[in-house]
């Protein structure tokens, strides 16, 4: 049964195991979730699905599967409104159940459609019209084991409907980030900073509640010294040309660095391609408004974090040799390759962050200086997962 959602699952990242898969189908042999799809839906997602991030993974290919499933629609608005008021539901025995006929999911639309031009009231219990309790096929709250679930719940509120709404993708790890998500992702690089040697004055989160468990949950709290700001971080952007497209994403992230009080000293420069002799001091990379790449090495201590924010697009040459740069109109003397490397050689704890998706590095022009910059820099998407690894890495100690 549905042998081929599952593929379907697995082809869309979905890590559905054979365990997980035969728990769904004992759950459906159960009758857990009726003939309801958007029961099914719920099941399903909540013995499939791992963690929140892959929701929205999962509402696209349940959709996808589904799609051409259609709910009932079609209920006149005196039936519907009989469906939901007044429920009256009657104890069944086995003499009532012994007899009834389960009918194919065909056979049951039909039979709906032909109880819906007929039915002119209101009926509670019973065996043959649209209603509640009784053992008919039709309704809700009845007793039929196989039947079209109709009322009980929102009238559109279909299990197609739901997973198309995608209330989740925001919780996907190659989700492109906002301002709020890039601060609550630099916040983890607070941890570097050291406790100071004031009195106990900051509320430690984590000690109040083991010591409180371990008071019988009698409140019992807990204080630790404040911490000092010692992380120093430098981030360097690539700006204009192909980096034009992601201009708004950068500038999200600006912000957000910008922003934040967890850094005891933050240095932010631009280049344009790849790293030469200058470091522009503002996105436009205007000629002279810059600082020598050389004083950046020789005067921010390799205590600072290095995080390069670019795509690593451009042309083997401008990567690879020393020369012009048509852009800026200046000869480089040292190829940009060198001074990556040099970067990469002063500040150990480094990363790149690169706007493309990683599915696409192999294909995109350019490719070939992104495999080369790979080769210098531990390189992740520009994504909440790929930040979350590149915190990772920079907090390693080594």
């Amino acid at each position: 049964m549905f042998l081929k959602f599952f593929y379907l699952l697995r082809e869309r990242g979905l890590k559905v195991s054979l365990n997980e898969w035969m728990m769904l189908i004992e759950a459906l042999d159960k009758g857990l979730c009726g003939a309801s799809l958007i029961e099914f839906y719920h099941l399903c997602r909540s013995i499939i699905v791992k963690s929140e991030v892959d929701f929205d993974k999962f509402d696209l290919a349940f959709a996808e599967f589904f799609k051409d499933i259609k709910g009932v629609e079609d209920i006149p608005e005196d039936l519907w409104k009989w469906l939901n008021e007044d429920v009256h539901v009657r104890d069944m025995d086995d003499k009532n159940l012994e007899d009834y006929k389960l009918y194919e999911l065909e056979e049951l639309q039909k039979m709906l459609k032909e109880r819906i031009e007929e039915q002119k009231e209101k009926h509670d219990g019973g065996s043959y019209w649209v209603g509640t309790g009784g053992t008919s096929t039709m309704g809700h709250s009845g007793y039929h084991e196989r039947g079209i679930r109709v009322g009980g719940e929102s009238r559109h509120n279909t299990a197609v409907q739901v997973a198309m709404e995608r209330k989740f993708r925001d919780f996907r790890e190659d989700n492109v980030l906002d301002t709020r998500q890039f601060q609550l992702a630099f916040r983890k690089l607070r941890q570097f900073s050291t406790k100071t040697d004031e009195q106990k004055t900051e509320l430690d989160i984590y000690g109040t509640i083991d010591e409180t468990c371990e008071n019988a949950g009698n409140l019992k709290l807990v204080w630790d010294r404040p911490r000092k700001n010692t992380v120093k971080l430098l981030i360097l952007f690539d700006s204009d040309g192909s980096m034009t497209l992601y201009s708004k994403l950068c500038s999200q992230l600006f912000q957000a660095v910008n922003s934040a009080n967890h850094f005891k000293d933050l240095k932010v420069y631009y280049f344009h391609n790849c790293v030469y002799e200058h470091l522009y001091t503002n996105p436009y990379c205007r000629r002279g408004e810059w600082i020598d790449t050389e004083w950046v090495l020789n005067n921010l201590g390799n205590d600072y974090k290095l995080i390069i924010v670019g795509d690593g697009t451009m042309a083997p040459s401008e990567l690879l040799a020393k020369g012009g740069n048509s852009y800026i109109g200046l000869y480089n003397e040292i190829p940009g390759i060198d001074w990556l490397k040099r970067f990469k050689k002063r500040y150990e704890k480094s990363a790149w962050l690169n706007p493309i998706l990683e599915e696409d590095w192999k294909v995109v022009y350019g490719s070939q200086s992104i495999e080369i910059v790979q080769g210098v820099f531990p390189m992740y998407e520009l994504t909440l997962g790929g930040l979350e690894k590149a915190i990772k890495d920079l907090m390693v100690a080594r």
